[in-house]
């Protein structure tokens, strides 16, 4: 009887040990499972993650879009509209005293007195020779001049033209040709065309300028015969 009895002991403590080692595998188990569960992120970087779109990154840092819904129709005699869309969140100041000159139609009858092609062409001085305005100036929004203005001077971005005054900008504004990056921050731009680039590439790339500066004879200068102002 001592003899089995010291057999059945045996056997309890094999059988006890082998229920320890199985709880011990199930512990590290369920461990091993926690620890997959919450260290893959919810996206994977493998062929599932997704994949950015490179095209709008692009887009994106070409330059800011323009916010607002104002746009000018400026039509140009003997050429066509260009259609400029105006940013009166990022430029207020400039675009309220540009809508206020063409609705008043100071623009009207008036010229494109620089021309440089690769580069702009300006226009809105009644003098018709870069030295004239409207009764009034406004500040520059632009960084230099302490405005958050990161509009870029692209291809397309409608512009200030100002004196050496930062806060001399007036009736006078320009359209860039190609881009002109280098003005940014020293010049408030306030808006993009949108339609009729192909109208300022014919100005710009047929015009004839007199000088290294841009400009135009007054027989030569294209007219612009009207600005009008819509949303949408």
């Amino acid at each position: 009887m001592a003899a089995k009895t010291k057999k059945n002991q045996k056997e309890q403590k094999k059988k006890k040990q082998i229920m320890i080692a199985g709880a011990v595998v199930l512990c590290f188990c369920i461990v091993a499972v926690l620890i997959t569960v919450f260290m893959i992120p919810k996206e994977s970087e493998g062929d599932n993650a997704p994949e950015t779109d490179h095209a709008d990154v692009e887009a994106e840092d070409a330059g800011k879009q323009v916010s607002g819904s104002c746009y000018a129709d400026i039509e140009i005699q003997d050429y066509g509209t260009v259609t400029i869309q105006l940013d009166q969140e990022t430029a207020p100041i400039t675009t309220e005293n540009f809508i206020n000159l063409a609705e008043s139609g100071f623009y009207d009858g008036l010229t494109f007195h620089r021309i440089m092609e690769g580069f702009m062409m300006q226009g809105g001085d009644p003098e018709g020779t870069g030295m004239g305005g409207s009764d009034q100036t406004i500040e520059g929004e632009f960084s230099a001049n302490g405005y958050d203005n990161d509009l870029s001077h692209t291809r397309g971005a409608v512009s200030m033209a100002r004196s050496n005054d930062y806060n001399s900008a007036s009736s006078q504004f320009f359209i860039v040709h190609q881009d002109s990056k280098f003005l940014d921050g020293q010049y408030a731009v306030f808006g993009y065309v949108t339609e009729g680039m192909e109208i300022v590439d014919q100005i710009c790339e047929s015009a004839e300028p007199t000088d290294d500066n841009g400009t135009i004879p007054a027989d030569q200068q294209p007219v612009i015969t009207k600005i009008t102002m819509r949303t949408e």
